[in-house]
């Protein structure tokens, strides 16, 4: 290799390391903590993961509040709660504010459900996504006409279920509905409908004689505490939460990572609101988004003692015709996993709210890869695989083979330079007093033997979207969430972590270490070591592999076992490259043709500055 390509190839080397350092999760910060110890403490002011609610009715102590805006019937409610069981969640419905108290995702796990104790109840194993630090979500807001705002979540409705605990399953559904009456004839309306095959439940708001009441033209639809943190690494899920809108073909984010509030107010036609962390989210849409003018985003982000934390709250500025004595809209309210398939049945553009990840920001690249390439591969492979282990080791290999006319035409060229590398030192001793007669006759050896000094570059500059696009994949998808491989490797979806430091390691500020990193960091070195030959650059063999080392430790086992596996695979291939007698010997060109492109642009860039100095020396 000569200099320049030298050059490049530690340009694209930093640029990924660079790039990987960037993005990879920092160790969660804990305040007056052992190293070993993590909180299993979902939500800032909830229950501990001790506490089981009761499938029985559940009354609270008798409330005194003042009449709200004269809307209270009555100053004296008790708050009542159903539970609805389907085939998929398990819904806490309040008749405070008629609105889920708490969703609980029957197929999803807490992080720490293998440290649990097997007489661990339902409601202790399962994932459960409401913030309920106000007693539940989906709240109504509006303003009357003597300029009092009204908050649906201080007020008591009354609920049609003539029962406290209901199971539905086999495609069946529940209509749940609560009414609060003013007892001037003036009724809010909310009707849910839960079916036992879907996370969206529909759910209808209908006011009846409240254009008397409501002013301003419009109400809001509010999720106001966004979504449990849910994940072991806080900073990791906090690095994926946000809150975003979908409007005009194109999705809108908030996101507060920086450790400030942010908000943000859209106008127009919204199809939907939602807030996610990086597994889960809760979306609202309209059944019409033209019901819709607007809506507001905010986000906020702090430190507890539990990690770091993003909370969101996404509302819908919906219209109201003050001119209508009944009126009412229907929403669609999604509970439930990002997982892409499940989000695109809904036909709301639903996956939008997908993070594929980006190339360097530019995510028109790298999410076509994933959406109709990746996805598609890695969900058909699981059909007859069950064990997503094995489905990454496949995977791997078909991306192997698929790249392999890139891979080739990258060795090839690199294996030509390195044999090339004799004479050019001969050019550079015999001309070493003329730089620019050393670039003339080095173009002309490159044109001589029809060696393009880009042409190792370039193969694995067009791979650098694909792979981009493979380290983000492995980082998002639920599918990994949990799922166990083999030995040590208990979860794809988090670090393989086999022994833990008692002190941080300087610069990457980690204490853990994974078993597959080190693998990887192995495969690395052998790769280096059998495609650099340069003397000048043998620092490149043990720097990259120790820096992507340290680099990869904190990332999810399922990522690592996939570069290990395609490093293992390219080690393979760049051997038998090697051997076989593929075109890569060096054999001058007969008639070489005039070259147009780079190589002669840089022929003409060094006769052009050699005669420039020519003219120097003959002027002085």
């Amino acid at each position: 290799m000569d200099k320049q390509q030298t050059i490049a190839f530690v340009l694209i080397g930093l640029i990924l390391v660079v790039w990987l350092y960037i993005n990879a999760p920092e160790p969660q910060v804990q305040k007056n903590k052992p190293q070993n110890d993590t909180t299993k403490v979902e939500q800032p002011v909830t229950e501990t993961p001790k506490e089981v609610p009761e499938e029985k009715p559940v009354q609270t102590d008798t409330v005194k509040t003042e009449p709200a805006l004269a809307l209270q019937s009555s100053t004296e409610k008790s708050e009542q709660i159903i539970t609805i069981e389907t085939d998929l969640a398990l819904y806490e419905m309040t008749s405070k504010g008629a609105r889920f108290r708490k969703c609980y995702l029957k197929k999803y796990e807490v992080w720490y459900h293998d440290d649990l104790p097997d007489t661990a109840s339902f409601y202790e194993r399962h994932v459960q996504l409401i913030n309920d630090k106000d007693g539940g979500d989906f709240n109504l807001i509006f303003v009357t006409k003597n300029g009092q705002l009204v908050n649906t979540k201080d007020l008591f409705f009354e609920s049609s279920a003539k029962d406290y605990y209901y199971k539905i399953t086999n495609g069946d559904s529940l209509v749940l509905t609560y009414t609060f009456d003013t007892g001037n004839n003036n009724k809010i309306i909310k009707r849910f409908v839960i079916h036992s095959d879907d996370y969206a439940v529909k759910a209808d708001i209908e006011f009846q004689n409240m254009n008397d009441v409501i002013t301003g033209y419009r109400y809001d639809v509010e999720w106001q505490n966004g979504i449990n943190f849910l994940e072991k690494n806080s900073v990791e899920e906090a690095t994926y939460a946000n809150a975003s809108a979908y409007s005009g073909d194109e999705q809108v984010i908030v996101d507060a990572s920086k450790g400030e509030k942010v908000s943000k107010t859209i106008n127009g036609v919204v199809d939907w609101v939602a807030v996610r962390n990086k597994y889960f989210a809760t979306i609202i849409a309209p059944d019409n988004p033209q019901t819709v003018d607007g809506a507001d985003l905010k986000g906020e982000h702090i430190l507890t003692r539990m990690g770091e934390r993003e909370y969101y709250s996404v509302s819908l500025k919906a219209l109201f015709d003050e001119r209508k004595t009944t009126q009412k809209n229907s929403y669609e309210v999604y509970l439930g996993p990002l997982d892409y398939y499940i989000l695109k049945d809904h036909n709301k553009h639903f996956e939008a709210i997908y993070d594929f990840g980006s190339f360097f920001g530019l995510k028109f690249i790298t999410r076509p890869i994933s959406e109709y390439i990746l996805l598609p591969l890695f969900t058909f492979l699981h059909k007859f695989i069950p064990n997503y282990g094995w489905v990454i080791i496949i995977f791997s290999l078909i991306i192997k083979i698929v790249l392999y006319p890139l891979t080739r035409q990258s060795y090839k060229s690199m294996k030509k330079m390195q044999l090339l590398q004799p004479k050019i030192k001969e050019i550079k001793e015999k001309y070493k007093d003329d730089q620019q007669r050393v670039q003339k006759e080095t173009m002309k050896l490159y044109s001589t033997y029809g060696v393009n000094p880009a042409g190792g570059c370039l193969p694995t500059l067009l791979q650098m979207p694909i792979l981009f696009a493979l380290f983000t994949f492995f980082r998002t998808v639920i599918e990994l969430r949990h799922q166990p491989f083999i030995g040590w490797i208990t979860n794809l979806a988090a670090p393989d972590v086999i022994y833990t430091l008692p002190f941080k390691i300087p610069l990457f500020g980690i204490n853990q270490i994974s078993g597959l990193a080190i693998l990887l960091g192995v495969t690395m070195f052998f790769q280096q070591k059998m495609s650099v030959k340069d003397p000048s650059q043998k620092a490149l063999v043990y720097i990259m592999p120790v820096m992507l080392t340290f680099l990869f430790m904190t990332f999810p086992s399922g990522l690592n076992l996939y570069y290990f596996m395609f490093n293992l695979f390219s080690i393979g291939q760049q051997y038998l490259i090697n051997k076989q007698k593929d075109g890569s010997e060096l054999v001058p060109v007969k008639n070489p043709k005039k070259k147009t492109g780079f190589m002669q642009r840089m022929m003409e860039a060094a006769e052009q500055q050699q005669k420039a100095q020519q003219q120097k020396k003959r002027k002085r």
